[in-house]
């Protein structure tokens, strides 16, 4: 079993929606993600360098949702997971991007997406 680290609620703003109503400014988003790494040696040794740093992850979502401007939340929520994977600690990712107000009668509306970092290819000597 993996461990988990998660970030709850991340509440941002972008432009996101196919109608010309949608793209005229920005709209609310709600991020989950949920990162599974191997917290062990984190855990034991107290140090940041052995660990997914959180906050710096945060902050990349942070600036590239906010100057995104996609059609689709799926394609949000899927860059939003390419971030998270591009830290070698973080093994697999699962993002929800939920946005409020879509739909009339609902609260929200939201996608999961679920990724696994992909192994490398290994190179043998010819």
């Amino acid at each position: 079993m993996a461990d988990e680290i998660r970030i709850k609620d991340l509440q941002l703003r972008c432009v996101v929606g196919v109608y010309p109503e949608e793209r005229r400014e920005k709209q609310d988003v709600v991020i989950q993600v949920r990162m599974e790494a191997d917290l062990d040696a984190a855990s034991r040794s107290d140090f940041l360098s052995d660990t997914v740093d959180y906050k710096a992850i945060k902050k990349r979502i942070v600036l590239a949702v906010e100057a995104s401007s996609y059609q689709l939340i799926e394609r949000l929520a899927g860059r939003v997971a390419e971030i998270c994977l591009d830290d070698p600690l973080v093994q697999a990712v699962e993002v929800e991007v939920e946005k409020p107000g879509a739909l009339r009668f609902a609260r929200t509306v939201s996608v999961v997406v679920r990724r696994q970092l992909k192994e490398r290819p290994i190179h043998h000597e010819s």
